[in-house]
This record gives structure tokens, sequence and C-alpha cells, in this order.
């Protein structure tokens, strides 16, 4: 896996993922050495299948070099300025070497980092032996994107002893404020010692540093080889990845499905593992116990007494700690997105796939009724489409909230990282007569719009669709098809993700027939491209909110446009589509929001906490004097207080289950429960709020609302 830091992003299911083969030709590979023939057929299926080949040229050789050495070093606590300036003879000759299947390269930067590691586990240990003077002014900065490589072992042995104190100083942070809160409860207690405290926290260091080099131990020398081939395939764009047979069914990371774990999806961003998605239903979303944007610092299980530190470690090893057996405990220490850190006791559990489906409720406000479906993703059956997908269950849900007298439509993609396009297109087909949905083009510039053939309607009454940052690749389809169509007001976040792109899975071993080399993995490659039915791309540019409301995010950078190397925006001619003419005033309600929101003092504290956020993250200097220390952090948590009011805020409207639905809750017990949890979540929701202002603001014009305006391009 690339571990360049920017391209760390959760990478969300690409719309098909076929693990079928592209159709090059029969051209067969037999080179005996793996690496080599690995280089070449890559290559070649780049060259043959790629969307838009990269051109592999001295810039080309100069990101890869930047991105190789950044990617094993990234917080440059190995490498030295001296072994940098070695490998500076190759900055430009690694496109030429690449074409030669030269390895001299890659060779020369492992060789040289596995000495590196070696000399670095004998460092950790030599300046952990001392004790840290928390009296002592000191900051580290921890921009490690501007700091230069150490000169010598002297100064990256200093470097090592900042990078430690600074890991250790939380660990006597915990120690401390755990003495504390015993002395205030527990009579007769007696707090440690400063000397015992800081022994304790040095020495748990040492042991999570010791743990994470036995986990790097186990990686041999194709592990690195399939980071470099990682780091060569991504110049192409951030979503073209190389699997090694262990990877290949593993490419996003879920810990969902039928795993036994705690119910998050994980993604490596920097050095963290970062928590991106809390599964309904699973173990972290029952307890409550974290939100997307929170990191995982530390992973102690049960019955072991310290705590690992995941920091800088593989995802997939990571991931090996965090999971574990049904019933089992496992106690995770945490650090919010606002940066303070608590720890939290997880019981493991067999995590549920049903929350990933559509769900509907009943909105009353006054005596108005509205409906709202949520889509977590746009899913099928891949053995057989005309089973389960998003498209059936989504007109269900809307036949169902119309029996209710639903007078408006919300449609939640928020979080929504995409599935299917086909269960796109026709959901789109829900909502108008017929006509083009999406454009696609692929590779050889051929270009497909697919359409809704069905002139049916499920739904002609006014409709909102909720988006946000994370809103991705086929929620951006279905959400652009409607605000080209002027048939919904999108509301939500300034853009969606901005994921334009499809890819296709291709099993390389398909051209090894008279090979013996055994399984050589597969890679995931781009193929095509989305394009809206106005001729604007979805890639980097989402979806751009009819009305725009701050949330947490605002200030962050999420999306494609934070890879490293995206496909650029681009445009291709418009469809020929038929603007939905049912509303009387859609620019007047959208005017109307704006007015609204211009004037809510929840959205106001929402954004000034979206700022605070982004000042937190921004902060490069951390301080390593404890008096210091402990003070920012309870100078955080009370400016932190001020915002607590977000969570109590109360929309005033009232919300049901289907009568179906209810039925099915007398039996299950977990059921009720979720469908409790989510609507008391849709109280404090100000989003589901205005959408519905919105619903009661669009007017329909009775008598023309079935007629369209024919845009002829």
């Amino acid at each position: 896996m690339r571990i360049v830091k920017k391209n760390f992003k959760v990478l969300f299911l690409a719309v098909f993922v076929a693990a079928a083969s592209c159709s090059f030709t029969t051209k067969e590979f037999q080179d005996p050495d793996k690496d080599k023939l690995l280089i070449d057929l890559i290559a070649y299926v780049l060259e043959k299948g790629h969307y838009s080949p990269a051109v592999m040229d001295d810039a080309f050789s100069e990101s890869v070099y930047n991105d190789f050495i950044e990617g094993l070093d990234p917080v440059k606590r190995f490498f030295l300025a001296s072994d940098i300036a070695e490998f500076e003879q190759y900055k430009f000759d690694i496109d030429d070497q690449l074409k030669a299947k030269d390895l001299s390269f890659f060779n020369a930067v492992y060789e040289r980092f596995s000495e590196r590691q070696m000399d670095a586990r004998k460092t950790y240990a030599e300046v952990l032996k001392k004790s840290f003077d928390y009296n002592e002014k000191e900051v580290i900065d921890v921009d490690y994107d501007k700091s230069t490589f150490a000169t010598n072992k002297k100064e990256l042995k200093e470097r090592w002893r900042k990078q430690l104190k600074f890991s250790t100083i939380s660990n006597y942070y915990d120690l401390y404020e755990e003495d504390q809160k015993k002395l205030e409860t527990e009579e007769g207690f007696t707090v440690r010692s400063e000397k015992e405290i800081e022994e304790k926290s040095r020495t748990s260091t040492l042991t999570s540093l010791d743990e994470y080099f036995e986990f790097t131990d186990d990686l041999e020398r194709h592990d690195y080889f399939a980071i470099f081939l990682n780091t060569v395939v991504a110049e192409f764009d951030p979503h073209t990845n190389y699997f090694a047979p262990p990877d290949r069914d593993r490419f996003d990371l879920r810990m969902s499905g039928k795993l036994e774990g705690i119910g998050a999806r994980l993604q490596k961003k920097n050095d963290y593992i970062t928590i991106t998605e809390v599964i309904s239903g699973g173990p972290v979303w029952r307890g409550e116990h974290m939100e997307a944007g929170d990191a995982i610092v530390k992973v102690r299980q049960e019955d072991e007494d310290e705590a690992v530190s995941i920091v800088g470690m593989r995802i997939d090893d990571a991931i090996k700690l965090i999971k574990g057996p049904k019933g089992t405990k496992v106690i995770l220490t945490i650090k919010r997105i606002d940066g303070t850190l608590e720890e939290e006791i997880i019981t493991r559990d067999v995590v549920e796939l049903e929350e990933t489906y559509a769900k509907s409720t009943v909105i009353e406000k006054e005596d108005k009724t509205f409906g709202l479906v949520n889509l977590p993703q746009f899913y099928f059956d891949m053995d057989d489409y005309n089973k389960r997908n998003a498209a059936g269950d989504v007109k269900k849900e809307i036949e169902r909230l119309k029996e209710e007298g639903m007078e408006g439509l919300v449609l939640d993609l928020r979080d929504n990282g995409g599935g299917s396009l086909r269960t796109a297109v026709e959901i789109s087909g829900l909502f108008i007569k017929d006509g083009p949905v999406v454009q696609v083009a692929s590779s050889g510039k051929n270009k497909e719009v697919l359409k809704d053939e069905d002139q049916s309607i499920t739904w002609d009454g006014p409709l909102v669709i909720l988006v946000n940052e994370l809103s991705a690749s086929a929620s951006e389809i279905l959400a652009a098809a409607m605000q080209d169509y002027k048939r919904a007001i999108i509301l939500g976040s300034k853009q969606s993700y901005g994921k334009g792109t499809v890819q296709n899975v291709v099993d390389l071993n398909q051209w090894l027939r008279n090979s013996d080399v055994g399984d050589i993995g597969a890679l995931k490659i781009t193929t095509q491209k989305f394009y809206r039915v106005n001729g604007g791309s979805t890639q980097l540019e989402g979806v751009k909110s009819d009305v725009v409301m701050p949330d947490r995010y605002s200030y962050i950078d999420i999306g494609e446009r934070d890879y490293d190397n995206p496909l650029p925006y681009d445009k291709i001619a418009p469809a020929d589509y038929n603007v939905f003419d049912g509303y009387i005033d859609f620019d007047a309600a959208i005017a109307k929001s704006n007015a609204r929101i211009a004037v809510s003092e929840q959205l106001s504290l929402i954004d000034e906490n979206a700022q605070w956020i982004k000042k937190r993250r921004d902060e490069m200097e951390v301080t390593l004097n404890f008096e210091d220390y402990k003070n920012e952090i309870d100078a955080r948590k009370k400016e932190g207080e001020k915002f607590e009011a977000i969570n109590k805020y109360d929309n005033k409207m009232s919300y049901r289950s289907l009568p179906f639905e209810m039925e099915l809750m007398k039996r299950d017990t977990t059921l009720r429960e979720k469908r409790k949890r989510w609507h008391k979540s849709l109280a404090k929701d100000i989003y589901v709020e205005e959408a519905v202002n919105v619903l009661e603001d669009l007017k329909l014009n009775n008598i023309r609302k079935n007629k369209v305006t024919e845009i002829k391009n």
C-alpha cells in the first residue's frame, strides 16, 4: 500500500469493481524474476488500460523518488542527509530503470532503510534508558514536511529523543490524571511520585516501540517492493493500486460484513489510524465510543497490562490488533478530533450489514408530514442484481412514505461513498419522467450516456437532497443529475467529495500461462470518468450545493482534491435533457434558505467550532514541558465546552418509523434501539430541519409540473 501521507485517504468503493480483466491482447509474460516480471506487466496494463496514462519521463521519475523516500520515512527519523545525497543519483533515472526492468533505485533505498531501522532500534532503546525532564522548557515541531534529514547520527539521536518525549508525555499525562481522579473518588488513595509516573510512562513507550518493530521485523523484501510498486502506479492517479496476493480482497480496508471487530472503517492518514465511518449497529455505534475523525493511537487487549502504540504502524497490522473474537474486549486510546485523549473499552461483536441498507422515517412538523430516506451506499447483490438493491429499496421506502401522506421528501446521501452506478441511475429515474442521468467516458475516449428509460415517476413532489464532503462517486452522480434537471435542491457542504472516476480490478495472473512464479496479485486501475448531463465532470469539483451549510469539516481538506495526482476536472458536450418544470419558486426557495442560514445561531456556532478544529489541527508546535502541556489541555477542554451546545440542539420536529417497521420492532429489540438512536440524532440535526424548511418553501405548479421545457444542446 502506498504510504505517502496525502494518499492515506479512505479508498471509497469504486462505482464498478470487477474482478474481471480488461480486454488487452493475448501477450504473455515469462520473466523468471518475479519483481522484473511485475514491473513489465504492470507497465503494460497501465499503458493499455488506464484512462489517462502518465508520461514516464524525468518529472515522473522525480515524483516517484520523492514519494518513495517520504513514504518510507515520513517523520525523517531513519535516513540521514548523507543517505539522501547518495540516492540523488537516481532522481531522474527511475523512469528509464523501470523501462529496462532495472531495480537499482529500489535496491539501494531498501538496503539502506533496513540498515537504518536496525540503527533506530538501538537508538530508541538507549534514549529510553534515561529519564525525561518535564520541567525543561522545550517544544517539538511536528510539521515534518518542513523539516530536513539529520546531518549526522548525533543529530538524529536528538530528534529521536524529542519524538520519544513527545510520545511519552501523553502517557505521563494519562497516569497523572488517573491518580488525580482516584484521589477525588477513593478514600485513602496515595498518588504516585513524579519519578514513578515518569518511569512507567517511559516503559510504556518502550513497550510500544518494541511491539512496532516486532511487526516491521515480519516484513520481507517483497512487502517493501509492493510499496514501491504502489508508489509508481499512484503517479497515474490516487485510485490506481497494486494488490499483492494477500491484499487483493482488502483494498477498501473495511471492518464490516461478517468480520468480528469493533464496527468502524479505518484509514491511515500521516502516521495515524483514523476512523472514517462508524458502522450503525456495531459495538462502537452502540456504545457511542467514537466518531469519524477520531484517531486510534494505542491498543490494549483485556488480558494485557501494556498498550501498544499503533502510530506509524501499517494499517493491516493495526487492524489485526483491533479486531478479535466476539465477546472479547479491546481498550483503545483515542485522540479526538479536537486533540484530547480518551480511553474507550469496546466489546467486540459480529458487525452487522443491515444498516448499510436504505431506511426511512416519517417527519411531523406542526400539521405537516414529510419523509426522509437515508441511503448509506448504493448496494446490490453481485451474484444477482435482481435481488435486493438500493434502487428497489428506495422505491419501496418512498411508496410507504406516500401512504403516510408525506408532502415532501428528503433524500439523505451524507457520508455515502458510492457503489453501484446502475442503482444511482435507477434511483434518479424515480424522480424524473425519463432522460440521461450520467455520461461515462472510457479510456478509448468513447462516450456512453446512461439513461432512465422508464417513464413512470415514483415521487413527483418537492425533493431535497442532503450531501456532505464524504458524499462520493455514485452519490455525486445522483445529486448532480437532480441538480441539472432542477428536480431537487442540493443542501449541505460547499461541495461533495469529487471522485469522478471508475476503477476495475485486473487479475495480473491471466498473462502467466507458462510461468511458475506463483500468484502475483492484481492491479486496480482507473478506466473511466464520469460527466454530468450538463457536460461537467464531478472529478475534483464534486457537486456544489445549492444551499451551503457549515459543518465541522468546513475548513479541513477532505476529498479527491486532497489526494496526490488526481485526474483533472474537464468538460465534454452536454447531453440532451429536459428540465423539470414543476416548481413555481425554485430559486426563491434557495434564497429563503440562505437568509435563514445567515441568521442561525446554531449554524454560527457550528462554523465557529469548525474554525476552532482547524486551528487545533494546524498547531505544529507542541510543548514538552508537563505543566504547560497540562495547562494547554485544560484550556482546550474549557474552550471546547461552549461547543457542547451543538449536541443539545432540538429542531422541534418529531420522527416515527413506518407501520411495517413498528411491527418488526415488537419482536426485534435491537432494531427498536437502532431506530430510537437514529430518531434522537435526527432531532438534533439542523440540516434535516433546514431541508424540511426548504420542502415547505417549494411550491408545485399542479398544472405544469408534469410538463417540461426541452433544452436543445
